[in-house]
């Protein structure tokens, strides 16, 4: 019987993923055989792509801001990932940005920036990408979310919404898009060792109240993500429709 979790010759695009969460779930997806193909913003991809080739995969980057994108460049991205990899399997909408600020000082302008990364972005990229696997009757879209989807936080109302909003997008996009053979599925990982969550650990009285909240008593290592965005993009969830991965050290649970 084959391995049902093996991505061997599928082709793979991770938005974010040269840093973080993002990273993490690239080098999971390569070490199960995919091509990968990142975009980046600010964090240089060299090494990340060192990772990705030395697993024997076909790796590729493009520098991408996804703050106020439109079609255009949505369409670009995707065809830049198919062109560069020889075609288009797997699409994780991964990048994201988060804004700490008390709800009643937040401007408007920042609202939208996190708004058009976190939810416009994925939209786009889904929809670009969706044409083709459409087309070809098969694919696998993954969409990062957070516990933040299913909760309020503190001093996140821009982030919660938008992670909310992609639960949404998630369950919205399966209804029409299962009958064509395309997977569109979501993960929600907990409080995960990276910069969006650097400050929360650099306070040690915030730090402490998290850990004693979480059940497993630590943060994640970002590469403890991409156990579950493997699955989702493999064979094994191709009866995974509108489902939401949950990964937080059963945050959620308390």
């Amino acid at each position: 019987m084959s391995n049902p979790f093996d991505l061997t010759g599928r082709k793979a695009l991770v938005t974010g993923g040269a840093t973080g969460i993002g990273e993490g779930i690239a080098l999971g997806l390569a070490a199960a055989g995919a091509d990968v193909a990142l975009t980046y913003r600010s964090h240089a991809p060299e090494d990340t792509l060192a990772k990705i080739e030395a697993m024997s995969v076909k790796g590729a980057a493009v520098k991408a801001d996804f703050n106020g994108m439109d079609q255009e460049a949505a369409e670009n991205v995707v065809r830049f990932a198919s062109d560069a990899l020889g075609g288009l399997d797997i699409l994780v909408n991964n990048a994201g940005i988060i804004h700490r600020e008390d709800s009643t000082d937040m401007p408007l302008a920042d609202w939208r920036r996190v708004l058009s990364v976190n939810l416009d972005s994925v939209w786009l990229l889904s929809q670009a990408a969706g044409k083709r696997m459409i087309a070809q009757g098969s694919g696998k879209i993954v969409i990062v979310s957070s516990v933040l989807g299913s909760q309020g936080g503190l001093r996140v109302p821009a982030y919660a919404a938008s992670k909310h909003a992609v639960i949404g997008l998630t369950k919205a996009l399966c209804n029409e898009w299962a009958q064509y053979g395309v997977n569109v599925n979501s993960i929600a990982p907990g409080y995960t060792a990276t910069d969006n969550t650097q400050a929360l650990r650099n306070d040690p009285e915030r730090s402490k109240a998290l850990l004693e909240r979480i059940p497993a008593g630590r943060f994640a290592d970002p590469s403890e993500i991409a156990g579950a965005a493997v699955f989702l993009a493999s064979d094994a969830a191709n009866y995974c429709h509108g489902s939401v991965l949950t990964v937080d050290g059963g945050w959620l649970a308390r």
